[in-house]
Formats: C-alpha cells, sequence, structure tokens
C-alpha cells in the first residue's frame, strides 16, 4: 500500500505531504467522499455539468445539503474563459468538474480552469476517473487541489478500488476542521490509516494487488509513452471515421474515446455491430440516444481492432 501510494503521486505529479485514499467503492463513492468531506454548507460550489457525470456531482452535492450553482453547457459547446468569467468573483469557495466528461467525449482545459480557481480563491477538485493515463494530468503543475480515480478505466483492472488524492494544504485548512457526514468515506480514517499502509475496513485486496502491479508496468513503460499509444490509438480511429465522413465532434476531445454522431439511427448501428460484428460500442442515454455512439481507446486496443471496427461501420453504414 506505501509503495502504491508513493507510485501514484509519482505518476501524478503531486508532493509527498500529499494524501491518498484507496476506497473500496465505485468511481462515484469516491466522489462523494471528496465533495462531502472538502465541502459543508459554508461553501458555495460551481460544477461544471457537462453531461450526466457533471450531473452526478450537483447530485451529490444537493444530497449533503452543500449550496451550489451549475455552469451548464449544451452539446457541442466547448468551455470556454468566456463562460467561466460570468462567475468571477461571484463568492464561490469551491469548483467541481470532470475533467473528461465521458458521456460527451470533452477534455476540459484545466490549466484555464485553475487559473478561475486561483484568482478566485476556490478550491479545484478534479474527477479524472477517464482521464488518468490516457490525458496529460500533472496534479501539483496543474494546480488540482484534489483528484478523483477509479480502477477500471485506463488502468485497466477489475472495477472495485477508486482513489481521493488531496493535497496537503487541502488536507490542513478543509479535512482536518470538516466533519465528515459519513462513517466509511471519512477521508480522515484513510489518511490516517494509509500512514501506516492499512486501510481502515476491509479492502477489494485483489484489486489492490492489481493496482500495485499495474502502477509498477506504467512506472516502467514512461507515463508519457502510455498516454501517446492512448493518443494515437484515438487519432487513427478519428481519421478513419472522417475518411468514412462519420461525424466528429468539434470540441476538445479526451484521447480515451471518441464520440461518434449520426443524424438518427445510432441505436441501430450499434445493434448491427454487436450482434452481427461482435464489436460492443457504448451508448448514449437522454436527448443524443439515437444520434451518438462512444468508441473507447483504453484497455488491450490495437491499431488492427480499429481497422477491423472501421470495416464494420464501413459495411453496416453501407
Amino acid at each position: 500500500m506505501l509503495e502504491s501510494e508513493n507510485l501514484l503521486k509519482g505518476l501524478l505529479g503531486t508532493a509527498d505531504d500529499s494524501k491518498v485514499a484507496f476506497l473500496t467503492a465505485s468511481g462515484t463513492g469516491a466522489m462523494e467522499a471528496a465533495v462531502s468531506d472538502i465541502f459543508d454548507s459554508d461553501d458555495r460550489l460551481l460544477i461544471v455539468v457537462g453531461g450526466s457525470f457533471g450531473r452526478r456531482f450537483a447530485e451529490i452535492a444537493e444530497v449533503h445539503g452543500i449550496p451550489y450553482d451549475v455552469l451548464e453547457l449544451e452539446f457541442g459547446h466547448e468551455l470556454s474563459e468566456t463562460d467561466l468569467q460570468r462567475y468571477d468573483s461571484a463568492g464561490y469557495t469551491g469548483i467541481l468538474v470532470n475533467m473528461d466528461e465521458t458521456s460527451t467525449g470533452q477534455l476540459y482545459d484545466i490549466r484555464m480552469i485553475s487559473s478561475f480557481a486561483r484568482r478566485n480563491g476556490m478550491c479545484l477538485v478534479v474527477d479524472a476517473i477517464s482521464a488518468f493515463l490516457a490525458d496529460e494530468l500533472q496534479m501539483d503543475d496543474m494546480g488540482i487541489d484534489a483528484v478523483i480515480l477509479s480502477s477500471q478505466k485506463a488502468l485497466a483492472l477489475s472495477p472495485g478500488i477508486s482513489m481521493v488524492v488531496v493535497n496537503g494544504r487541502t488536507c490542513s485548512d478543509r479535512i482536518s476542521r470538516i466533519r465528515s457526514p459519513s462513517y466509511y468515506l471519512d477521508l480522515k480514517h484513510h489518511f490516517k490509516d494509509q500512514e501506516r499502509g492499512q486501510t481502515p475496513f476491509t479492502p477489494a485486496v485483489g484489486t489492490l494487488l492489481e493496482l500495485n502491479r499495474m502502477l509498477h508496468l506504467v512506472h516502467d513503460q514512461g507515463l508519457e509513452t502510455r498516454i501517446e499509444n492512448t493518443r494515437s490509438l484515438a487519432m487513427h480511429f478519428r481519421k478513419g471515421a472522417a475518411d468514412l465522413g462519420i461525424e466528429v465532434p468539434g470540441y476538445r476531445l479526451s484521447n480515451a474515446v471518441t464520440p461518434i454522431i449520426f443524424d438518427h439511427g445510432a441505436k441501430d448501428v450499434y445493434n448491427r455491430l454487436r450482434d452481427g460484428y461482435g464489436f460492443t460500442l457504448t451508448p448514449t442515454g437522454g436527448d443524443m440516444a439515437d444520434r451518438m455512439l462512444r468508441v473507447g481507446h483504453i484497455g488491450n486496443m490495437s491499431i488492427q481492432d480499429y481497422d477491423d471496427l472501421l470495416a464494420a461501420l464501413r459495411e453496416v453504414l453501407e
């Protein structure tokens, strides 16, 4: 556990005094732990909502009675400095954002958001569950106060372990004084036990062992190499999709996922690919349910996998 903590801090580019909690929970459990232990009813949060996972932050704040407003983005709109400037000097104490809003694939400009947070004295909490190891993420250099991670995305492990990494200042200024509304998700318990390489409650031991091995593999491979491999897969697929005339959103995309847009019939394309060719893409809910599918680029994927998928897409669309 101590070894995993040090490896994780190194990959995230955060100082030794940052704290790591290894929670046996889904990513949503880590989101709830971060929100409810870093903020309370005396705070006022600004939450970027560009899809279902941003909305989840708002739902968590609502449950815990933490005042908040949402910066809501319509599909296709790229978060800009102008969007943020409307909330300058408005008394917010924290900002919550999903670095990669996985439901749309939009990769937010964290340096821009961090600059906004700093000039307004706000604590920046970033859900990087989909972005970690797929996109550049250097916690201290980017001015991030807390990062949320999970085992089942680019780490490519079994589900069940999620992590909250918090810098030293936020631990001392916020977590130490705020009374957690949860016993199990109280980060103070987890940070204290982690000092001796333990968790306060029975963890998902198998996934923690997988995590230790994977952190070693990524460290040995090199973080930049890992990210570049994912980026090259994403760019290869996106070029192939463009050659087929498939629409891809124009906003900044995460390397982790590519949304593909249709005028209609996305559900039919999904079923034909799955039943006729053995490819399972990720469907979309809500207003875009019959217009968008998502193609992932994390895990044990290869250029040949995408060439086969593109060939299947060509036949389905014809």
